[in-house]
């Protein structure tokens, strides 16, 4: 049985909890059943269902979820992100074509360009966060532009809504990549934006156990991204489906309880004497604060600092720390901290990495949802030692 008809004008927690729902009206169970099938029958049916195809039940419903509180008309469900930014950017580029990427990027979609488009022939420019910047780099041969905000890891923020405009002006399709703001806390295709990419791995999974991406937009986008996706294969199964439906459900209520510990947390470690320098936009003063109050309403999970003794390396201090734990990915409900010259941009050389202002001591810290006194002592006391 189809998702229910929901009233107009629910707000994005309800829509967590309730939408895309699959009712079965066999046991009237209030969860959707997991459909563990990889053969389905074909007779007498439009579309034939199969896991590749990304049409299945379970499929099905987070989509039409996250569609809900993306505001998009369809999306496809992958089993990465990375599988869904880079089948995304390869639907509407091809031989010939020209990309405009954000510098900031992930550094996995950074590597994904600099490693395979040359061999594909597509030509690419990365550009500052800024739209003057993007805007110089567009050539009659672009195609796409991929931009993400706040970034990673130094959580820049740029105007979406102009980025967009340059895309309609020159007929460019554009794509975002959403993960670090959530639904929760911006909604690009509201501001424009053609497709929006999350990788669910992060905060739409929730509890650093699954991995799984998504690209929403138009249906007529959707499609074209269904089209490539068949090809490349990057489905997600039922039961990992299911555990990301039941993930969104809290969604929003997590994602508060993120916003509001970052927040506390940015501006007690920009008065710390042991840090020289947070990354976070919701703290006055920090770049694109004002672009950030635009289009955000809530500024995240995520901030990054530097430590004010460059002579101490980031892995003495990390060694310190007994609740916030060193590992790789982010979004968790457990607080998580990393240095991305060594984790996720460890795949950029150092040129670039320094470049980009990623030094060797940046710590990148996804703020969980435990008691803020608690994260704030551990950190204070790993800093104390320095």
């Amino acid at each position: 049985m189809a998702e229910k008809t929901l009233p107009e004008n629910i707000a994005p927690g309800t829509i967590c909890v309730h939408s895309g729902t699959f009712h079965d009206g066999v046991t009237g169970g209030v969860n959707s059943p997991i459909f563990t099938s990889s053969s389905y029958e074909y007779l007498d049916r439009e579309d034939t269902c199969y896991p590749r195809y990304f049409n299945t039940p379970n499929q099905e419903v987070v989509v039409a979820k996250l569609s809900n509180l993306e505001h998009a008309e369809a999306g496809v469900l992958f089993s990465s992100g990375m599988a869904a930014i880079s089948t995304t950017i390869l639907s509407f580029a091809g031989r010939g074509d020209h990309v405009v990427l954000l510098d900031e990027l992930y550094g996995g979609t950074h590597a994904f360009v600099t490693d395979c488009f040359d061999r594909l022939g597509i030509g690419y420019t990365f550009v500052k966060t800024s739209v003057d910047a993007v805007a110089r780099a567009i050539t009659a041969e672009t195609r796409v532009i991929v931009i993400e905000s706040p970034t990673n890891p130094l959580m820049n923020i740029i105007d979406i809504e102009a980025v967009a405009g340059l895309g309609i002006a020159h007929g460019i399709v554009t794509v975002m990549d959403n993960t670090f703001a959530t639904p929760i806390n911006q909604k690009p295709l509201a501001l424009g934006i053609d497709v929006v990419v999350h990788s669910g791995t992060k905060y739409l999974g929730g509890h650093s156990d699954l991995c799984c991406g998504v690209a929403l937009g138009s249906r007529e986008h959707t499609q074209t991204i269904l089209a490539m996706a068949r090809h490349l294969g990057g489905s997600l199964n039922g039961i990992t489906c299911y555990l990301l439906e039941r993930s969104l459900k809290t969604l929003a209520l997590r994602v508060e309880r993120h916003c509001l510990n970052a927040r506390r947390i940015g501006a007690e470690l920009a008065a710390h004497d042991a840090v020289r320098r947070v990354y976070y936009p919701g703290l006055p003063g920090c770049s694109g604060y004002e672009t950030a109050l635009k289009q955000m309403k809530g500024f995240g999970g995520m901030l990054s600092f530097e430590l004010a003794n460059g002579g101490v390396g980031p892995d003495a201090f990390l060694k310190r720390l007994r609740l916030v734990r060193p590992a790789v990915s982010l979004g968790g409900v457990e607080s998580l901290i990393c240095a991305p010259a060594h984790t996720s941009h460890a795949k950029l050389s150092a040129t670039e990495r320094h470049r980009l202002g990623i030094t060797d001591g940046l710590l990148r810290l996804s703020v969980g949802i435990e008691e803020v006194d608690d994260i704030l002592a551990d950190l204070d006391q790993a800093l104390s030692t320095l």
